[in-house]
Parts: structure tokens; C-alpha cells; sequence
């Protein structure tokens, strides 16, 4: 369970004070947030629960949500970012987690986790997947490019007590406590991941914000640039990945030539395949 009062004065002076929601168990956490968002609530407001029965990932993927076992949380923003660079949302999410699983895991005491992002929206340790984040939004597919994005919610998942997964998942998965080989508090990692998710917030609306994430996100990931994947979705194809282009798309080169790809999964290409 979460300690809402404490929370409460953790998060004071930030953009989360006073907007915090929690339920023991819900349908989703993200539709929890999208809901309220077409109701108007408030940039900031922060959506929480102990067990999600019909959570989600990206595409038609679900998300494992048992009681009491990992993070489930979705964040209302309205960013004020053109709809151009809402494609970088998802990154902002992620080195926003990787940060704060860093902070909590180096604090067990255990040394720090690398954490891994892989395009678009995981969270590993090695190869083993951790986290997830998915972002909905409101924006108008046929408006211009520099319209504002009305609204997002970002919706983060990550395994903190899990000791067992099913053995049918695509990636294999871990949790913080299996790779820490201790007891991570749920609290503390929830603290850490909205504060540093209020500064990544800040930094996207800088305009310099699509060259300063992308370069940084490259810096934090082995999946970006030189890594030879195959690409699950409307593009597949297979190749070594050549980085980001400036609206957060990746590139990959296949034997085809290069391919910017929009929107799919990445897997590790097997060491067989030519």
C-alpha cells in the first residue's frame, strides 16, 4: 500500500501537489487519466493503483498488473509541445524511469542498474524487460504540425516485487527486486520517477528539445544507433538501427536501403539470421 500523506508532503512545491488519485484496483490507470482528461482535470494529475485487471502496453500488448507487486501510474499533461514532438513524450517517460530506478536501486543498498531503453517505450536490465510506458494523447491527425497538444497521458508500468513471470512473453522480463536482490519501496520509486518526470516534462518544451532528447536518448540506449534488430509492425524489416531522425522516428538500414520507422517493436535480430 502507498502512503498517500506522505506522498503528499513529498510532492509538495511540485505539479503533482494535491492531484493525486488512487484506487485500489481499476481497469486501467491510463483510462483512468484519459477519462478525467476529457472531464478537464488538472496538468499534473497523477493516476495510481495497486492493481490494474485490464491493463495495457502498446498496440493490443496487455500489462501484468498483480496486487501490490508493481508500479502502475499515469500522469495527465498538458505539455504545451507542438503535436510534432509528441512523438518524444515517450522517451521523456523513459529517462525520467531510468533515473529513478537508478536513484531508488543505488539506495537499497545495491549498486546502481543500468537500465536499458529500447525504441520505442521498454525499460530492460540486460535483456530482460522491467518497465513499459505507454502515452495516449488528444491531438487532430490532420492539424498542422505546430499545433499545441491539448492533452497526454503517460502511463508507466514497471516490476518492482515480482518473482515469477509467465514463460510465453516476448521479451523476458526481471523486476527491481530480483535484480537487486532486495525489497524496493514502491513509495520511494514513485517519488523519484514523478520528480524527475516534472523536469523531463520542462526540458520538451525547450526549442531545442527534439535535437537535446534525441541525443541524449541515444546516449542512454544500446537500441538506437549500431544495433542489429528486427522491426515487428506495419514496416517490418530487418537491419542495424542509425539513429534517431528529428521527429524521434528510428532509422534503420536494412539490405533495401534505410527505413524510418514510425511506429512498431524491436527484438534482438538472432545471430542465424542474415
Amino acid at each position: 500500500m502507498f502512503d498517500l500523506a506522505a506522498l503528499e508532503t513529498e510532492l509538495a512545491g511540485t505539479v503533482f501537489a494535491g492531484k493525486l488519485h488512487y484506487a485500489p484496483t481499476t481497469a486501467s490507470t491510463n483510462s483512468d487519466a484519459m477519462a478525467a482528461a476529457r472531464s478537464a482535470a488538472p496538468h499534473g494529475s497523477v493516476y495510481l493503483s495497486d492493481e490494474q485487471l485490464a491493463g495495457r502496453g502498446r498496440g493490443d500488448h496487455s500489462w501484468i498488473s498483480a496486487a501490490g507487486e508493481g508500479l502502475c501510474v499515469s500522469v495527465l499533461l498538458r505539455p504545451q509541445i507542438p503535436a510534432a514532438r509528441l512523438a518524444f513524450l515517450p522517451f521523456a517517460a523513459g529517462l525520467a524511469a531510468a533515473d529513478a530506478i537508478r536513484t531508488v536501486c543505488s539506495l537499497a543498498p545495491a549498486p546502481g542498474l543500468e537500465i536499458d531503453l529500447r525504441w520505442p517505450n521498454d525499460l530492460l536490465i540486460g535483456p530482460r524487460k522491467t518497465g513499459g510506458i505507454l502515452v495516449e494523447a488528444n491531438i487532430d491527425s490532420k492539424g498542422p504540425p505546430h499545433a499545441v497538444v491539448p492533452y497526454a497521458v503517460v502511463g508507466i508500468g514497471i516490476n518492482v516485487h515480482q518473482r515469477a513471470f509467465p514463460p510465453d512473453l516476448a521479451t523476458l522480463a526481471t523486476s527491481l527486486d530480483l535484480e537487486t536482490n532486495r525489497h524496493i519501496a514502491r513509495q520511494d520509486l514513485l517519488l523519484a520517477l514523478l520528480k524527475s518526470l516534472q523536469q523531463e516534462a520542462l526540458a520538451l518544451a525547450s526549442p531545442n528539445a527534439a535535437v537535446e532528447m534525441a541525443a541524449r536518448v541515444e546516449k542512454a540506449s544500446t537500441w538506437i544507433r549500431g544495433h542489429k534488430v528486427e522491426v515487428h509492425g506495419p514496416q517490418a524489416c530487418t537491419g542495424v538501427t542509425a539513429g534517431l531522425d528529428e521527429n524521434g522516428f528510428l532509422r534503420v538500414t536494412t539490405a533495401e536501403g534505410l527505413v524510418t520507422v514510425q511506429t512498431g517493436g524491436l527484438r534482438e535480430k538472432p545471430a542465424s539470421s542474415s
